[in-house]
């Protein structure tokens, strides 16, 4: 396994990516199509009226459309400044479009300055892994936790150990090597979660969403090229074949990423 990033160069790994990839959703994640997959199926868990918070927002490209689909009241929190002011550059290019309302400030999902039970639904994707230790991860999840309400739900979007050790067994058995976990993440264990959640958190899903475009991503398409001998970048999201795995059903437990639906306890 890769070394692993402490919190400094994390930071600047962020900093980075705002800077190169201003308002490209890249910023956030370099395979676009999980990122639409991700973003279509918390969408379905909105209701108009909500009231929700995002956090770990990135350059805004995710809140954006939360808010240009669902008349909700949504506010994107990022702790790196720099994805903030790419954000806030979005809403005034694509305010028009809204049916709701957002906002963006800089916050820090382990020290959130929201209110208690402030909140219908909090949004976290891909944040809690960038967070260097277990100890740090769970102080993370339970600020969130209090500024959701009472029967509100937590969309929590995450890499997980099973999935990713799942998808590697599968390129396992047609002797490719692993897919390593990038240095800067720190993939959670599911039921360590669960558990850790289960006194405040009640799980209703866990949507393995994008099982079936890693096994189609990561599995098939690099076997392909190396049957035909192309020389295709394998690691492009952009291709139509990408484009077309990502509009197919979800199947198996093969997707390192993984949507949890949680709903607050009374």
């Amino acid at each position: 396994m890769n070394e692993r990033f402490d919190l400094e160069e994390i930071r600047h790994y962020w900093t980075k990516q705002a800077q190169e990839n201003e308002q490209s959703s890249a910023a956030s994640w370099s395979d676009s199509m999980v990122i639409d997959m991700e973003v279509r199926e918390i969408i379905a868990r909105l209701q108009d009226g909500d009231r929700v918070l995002d956090v770990g927002c990135a350059n805004g490209y995710s809140t954006i459309q939360y808010a240009s689909q669902r008349n909700i009241q949504i506010r994107g929190v990022d702790y790196i400044p720099e994805m903030i002011d790419q954000a806030r550059m979005r809403l005034q290019d694509m305010a028009d479009m809204l049916h709701g309302s957002a906002q963006f400030d800089v916050g820090d999902i382990t020290a959130l300055s929201e209110p208690s039970e402030a909140y219908d639904k909090v949004i976290v994707t891909r944040v809690v892994i960038n967070l260097e230790t277990w100890a740090r991860q769970l102080q993370g999840l339970r600020q969130c936790i209090h500024s959701l309400k009472s029967g509100g739900l937590f969309l929590l979007s995450e890499a997980t150990l099973q999935g990713w050790r799942n998808m590697n067994k599968f390129r396992q058995e047609w002797g490719m090597a692993d897919i390593p976990m990038p240095a800067f993440n720190q993939y959670l264990d599911e039921d360590q979660l669960i558990e850790a959640l289960a006194p405040d958190l009640e799980l209703r899903e866990m949507v393995n969403f994008s099982s079936t475009y890693y096994v189609g991503t990561r599995v098939l398409k690099p076997l392909l090229a190396q049957a035909l001998g192309s020389e295709i970048n394998v690691a492009n999201p952009d291709m139509e074949w990408n484009r077309w795995l990502s509009q197919l059903p979800a199947a198996g437990d093969y997707g390192t990423q993984k949507l949890f639906v949680f709903m607050k306890k009374g």
